[in-house]
C-alpha cells in the first residue's frame, strides 16, 4: 500500500578488511532513513585468510569456500544484532542486501569480459537468518560490459544530490571512489585509486596496529616528494573513466616496487608519504572531472581519518570537505545502506547501474535473490 514502511538489511564488509558494518534501513514512500547500525570486527585468523586470498595459492578453491561459510556466520550476527536494536522480527525484514568480500576484480580482463569474484554463500546466510538474501551485485553489471564498480553513485544521487548544484562524493575505503553528482541530475563515478588499503597495510608492519588512528602516525611524519611523484605516476591514475581498480593492483607488491630507492625512508615518512598519495590524486580527480563542484562529502573509514581530511582540505582550498556525517549519514553506514538500497531494487525488480558510470551497456537489475 503506498506509504507503507519496507525494511531491507544492508550488509558490507569493503577492501579495508576491518569487518562488517551492518545497517537497517526503513523506505516509506521510497526514501532510505537508517534505523540502526551494527558492527562486527573479522577475527585475526579469518581477516588474514581473506587478504592471502586476494592473491593466488594453494589449494585456493577449498580456503575460498571455507572462508566465505565463516564470513556468513560473522554477517548473521550482525543481522541479529540489528534485529535485536531495532525490536524487529526477521519476518519484518524484506530482504537483506549483501556484498560478499571482493577478493578479486578484473573486469574487461582476459576474455573480454573479465569478471569480478566476492566471496559470499547467500544461501547459507538465508538459511541462517530465515530472511531473503540479494547478493552478487557486480556480475551482471560485468557481464553487461561494465567495470561492476562502483555501484553507490547513484545511491550516492539518491542522499546527497543538491538541486542546481554539482556536489562530489567521496568514498575512502581500503580503495578510493569518486561520484559526481551534476547540476543537471546526470551522475559520473569511477574508483580514484587506493584509499586507506596502502597506509593500513605500512602501518600495521610497521607498529602492528591495524590502521593509523585519525592519521597521526602520519602526521608524525614527512612527505618525501620524490617517492610521492613516483606513486603519483602510476598509469591508473591517469585513465579516463569509466574504470575501477582494487587489491588487484595497489597491493604490497606494487607498493614494494614504488619504494625502490628509498630504502633508508624513515616509516613514519612514508606514511606521510602515502597519506598524501591518497589525497592528491582523489583531489585531482575533482579538479579534472568537476571542477565545478565546490562542496565534497567524504564517507568511508578515510572520513575519520582527521590527518586525511585535512590534507584533502588543503588540496582544494575552493572546495568546502566535510563528513557524511553533517547530510546524516555517518561514514560509516553510506556503502552498508547503499546495498540494502541496491537490494531494494532488486527486489521490486528496478535497475541499479549507470551507463555514466560503469560503461555498461545498458541499465540492469543488479543482484541474484536467494529465497529465505
Amino acid at each position: 500500500m503506498p506509504g507503507a514502511v519496507e525494511r531491507y538489511v544492508g550488509l558490507m564488509s569493503g577492501t579495508s578488511l576491518d569487518g562488517v558494518d551492518g545497517v537497517m534501513v526503513a523506505f516509506e514512500s521510497g526514501r532510505p532513513q537508517v534505523e540502526a547500525h551494527a558492527f562486527q570486527s573479522f577475527p585475526a585468523e579469518l581477516r588474514a585468510e581473506l587478504l592471502a586470498l586476494n592473491s593466488s595459492g594453494n589449494d585456493e578453491l577449498h580456503r575460498a569456500a571455507l572462508a566465505a561459510n565463516g564470513l556468513v556466520r560473522i554477517y548473521a550476527g550482525v543481522v541479529g544484532m540489528l534485529l535485536a536494536q531495532t525490536g524487529q522480527r526477521a519476518s519484518a525484514v524484506a530482504a537483506i542486501g549483501s556484498h560478499g568480500q571482493t577478493v578479486r576484480h578484473r573486469p574487461q580482463c582476459f576474455d573480454g569480459t573479465g569478471y569480478t569474484l566476492q566471496l559470499n554463500n547467500p544461501a547459507l546466510l538465508a538459511e541462517l537468518t530465515g530472511i531473503d538474501v540479494v547478493a552478487d551485485f557486480r556480475s551482471r553489471d560485468v557481464a553487461a560490459g561494465g567495470q561492476g564498480a562502483p555501484l553507490v553513485p547513484l545511491f550516492h544521487r539518491e542522499v546527497f544530490a543538491q538541486a542546481g548544484t554539482t556536489v562530489c562524493v567521496l568514498n575512502i575505503g581500503g580503495i578510493s571512489n569518486l561520484s559526481v553528482l551534476g547540476s543537471d541530475g546526470g551522475v559520473i563515478g569511477f574508483d580514484c585509486g587506493p584509499g586507506n588499503a596502502l597506509m593500513d597495510h605500512w602501518c600495521q608492519r610497521h607498529t602492528g596496529r591495524l590502521f593509523d588512528q585519525d592519521g597521526l602516525w602520519a602526521a608524525s611524519g614527512r612527505v618525501i616528494e620524490p617517492m610521492l611523484r613516483a606513486l603519483l605516476s602510476e598509469p591508473y591514475l591517469d585513465l579516463p573513466p569509466p574504470k575501477s581498480t582494487g587489491r588487484d593492483l595497489f597491493n604490497p607488491d606494487w607498493l614494494q616496487g614504488r619504494l625502490v630507492g628509498f630504502a633508508a625512508a624513515a616509516p613514519a615518512d612514508v606514511q606521510a608519504t602515502l597519506l598524501e598519495f591518497t589525497a592528491q590524486a582523489c583531489a585531482a580527480d575533482l579538479q579534472r572531472h568537476a571542477a565545478p563542484s565546490q562542496a565534497l562529502i567524504v564517507c568511508g573509514g578515510g572520513a575519520l581519518n582527521t590527518t586525511l581530511m585535512r590534507r584533502l582540505q588543503s588540496a582544494l582550498p575552493t572546495v568546502k570537505v566535510t563528513s557524511s556525517a553533517l547530510q546524516g549519514l555517518p561514514p560509516l553506514q553510506v556503502e552498508a545502506a547503499a546495498f540494502a538500497w541496491l537490494a531494494r531494487k532488486a527486489m521490486h525488480r528496478e535497475t541499479g547501474s549507470l551507463k555514466s558510470v560503469t560503461g555498461t551497456r545498458g541499465a540492469r537489475v543488479l543482484g541474484a535473490i536467494y529465497p529465505r
